[in-house]
This record gives C-alpha cells, structure tokens and sequence, in this order.
C-alpha cells in the first residue's frame, strides 16, 4: 500500500512481510480538498487515519473561538480518540488546512483484524500508549510552562512551523495570535 504506513507500523511491531501487506492493503485512499472536514462536533469518528500528505488539524471550538489540540503531518497518524474509543458523538473538528491524502481504517475492520492478526492487539496498545504519552505530555505543557516555553518547545518541531498557518499555532500554545507575534519578537 505505501512504504510510509508500514513503517509506521514496523514503528510499534514487526510484522510479518505477508501479514503486513494483508493488513495495510484493507486502509483505503481519500484525498481531502484543503478546509474539508473529516469529522465535525456531533459525528463520530469511526476511522484509524494516516496522513500520507498534507497536514490535519483538530480542534474544539470555545467562546467562538477555534482551539487547535492536535496536528497531523504526513505520515503520521490523526484521530479523535474519544470519540473512537467511546463509539460516541465527537466534540471536535477533525480538518484538513491544506490539501491531504489519507489512508484510513474503519473500527470495524480493525476490529476483524485484532480476530485475524492477534499481533495487530499489540500494535494498536502500543499505538494507544504513545497517543496516551503524547496528550499527557502536551497537557502537562499547557498547565506548567510559558506561553515563552511553549512557543520555544515549537521552534523543535520546524515541520509545524513550516506547514500551519500562525492563527492555529497560536491557539495551539494558548495564546491570541497577536501574542504569538510579540512572543516571536522577544525571543529573536
């Protein structure tokens, strides 16, 4: 299927080379135009994403405003686990900010596979417990550092830089873009 999503799951389990082929040939193809959505707030996200290209964006919207939680680049995965997990209506927005192409997995053949490749069990735990330490982590940032340390933490990830636009970034680190601005004045 693509070279990129099995090494995104030789990431977590090595597979053998037939069953990986099985297994990644069952994700299917989408191209999502720039500003699409894949899921919205009240719809429930029934799919396992892999972002070829492109780059996601997830969000929740507060007081009118958008607040960016997650971004998804290419090869990497986007999923609102909750929602997943809970088989129950998303309170996020799951959109494209640039046109992507995806590979994408329903529940319910991820489900068969688990019956299929008991192996794939161990893979999506793993997959879970980086998800998991990826949100701790980030939650963790928003409630201990500086908006200052935040943006700085960003500067690490040249590839958000690069790709998203300075309006999602800002909600991403918690703050106005025009705060955004004055931060990246004060620290060059």
């Amino acid at each position: 299927m693509s070279l990129e999503l099995n090494q995104f799951f030789d990431a977590y389990v090595k597979f053998p080379e037939q069953d990986l082929a099985d297994i990644t040939s069952k994700f299917r193809k989408r191209v999502i135009k720039k500003n699409e959505f894949l899921l919205r707030q009240g719809e429930t996200c029934k799919d396992l994403i892999f972002v070829q290209s492109g780059c996601l964006r997830l969000y929740y919207i507060q007081d009118e405003v958008e607040v960016s939680v997650w971004f998804a680049l290419k090869h990497s995965s986007a999923i609102e686990i909750y929602s997943y997990i809970s088989e129950t209506p998303s309170n996020y927005f799951l959109q494209a900010i640039e046109d992507t192409e995806i590979l994408y997995l329903s529940k319910k053949e991820l489900d068969s596979l688990y019956t299929v490749y008991p192996q794939m069990q161990e893979m999506m735990r793993k997959f879970w417990e980086d998800v998991i330490l990826n949100l701790l982590e980030r939650f963790t940032a928003l409630q201990r550092d500086t908006a200052e340390q935040r943006y700085l933490d960003l500067l690490n990830k040249p590839e958000l830089l690069q790709s998203i636009p300075q309006k999602y970034l800002a909600s991403f680190i918690g703050v106005t873009p025009t705060s955004l601005s004055r931060i990246k004045k004060q620290i060059r």
